[in-house]
């Protein structure tokens, strides 16, 4: 799977553990940035990853700052991108069966680097239930962006 990933200077290291850990598994994975711990903002980093989403060049990004609560909302600005906040596997899984979501966001400071390996996996490997009802949320969704 090919996976944008970007964080800020607050999740630099998780970043940068996640990346080495993706491509253990096989993905192709694309860095955004940043790639140094100074301070900077994370919307230059976000928006890049949730671009290449858009635009087919990658099947998901993950993005990450200090909580996830700037680059989710963030990501979610962004016409089709459909951003969730993640901090339990199990949340993931439902995220990707009833939001099709195709971003995920996550806080360095929020979970450990276990859990974050668990959350990822369930984002990457749960399809979409494809179930009508879930269809009709998200085109309701799709509809305000219009």
């Amino acid at each position: 799977m090919n996976i944008a990933i970007a964080s800020d200077h607050g999740a630099l290291v998780l970043k940068s553990r996640l990346k080495e850990y993706l491509k253990e598994k096989g993905h192709n994975v694309i860095d955004c940035g940043t790639h140094t711990t100074e301070s900077c903002d994370y919307p230059d980093y976000c928006i890049p990853a949730c671009q290449m989403v858009i635009e087919g060049k990658v099947n998901r990004a993950i993005v990450m700052c200090t909580t996830g609560i700037g680059m989710s909302i963030c990501a979610n600005k962004i016409k089709g991108i459909r951003c969730a906040l993640v901090s339990k596997p199990e949340i993931a899984k439902i995220t990707r069966e009833h939001n099709d979501a195709n971003v995920l966001a996550l806080g360095a400071c929020l979970i450990d680097f276990e859990t974050c390996k668990e959350i990822v996996n369930n984002f990457l490997n749960t399809p979409f239930s494809e179930e009508e009802r879930h269809i009709r949320r998200i085109n309701k969704i799709k509809a305000l962006e219009e």
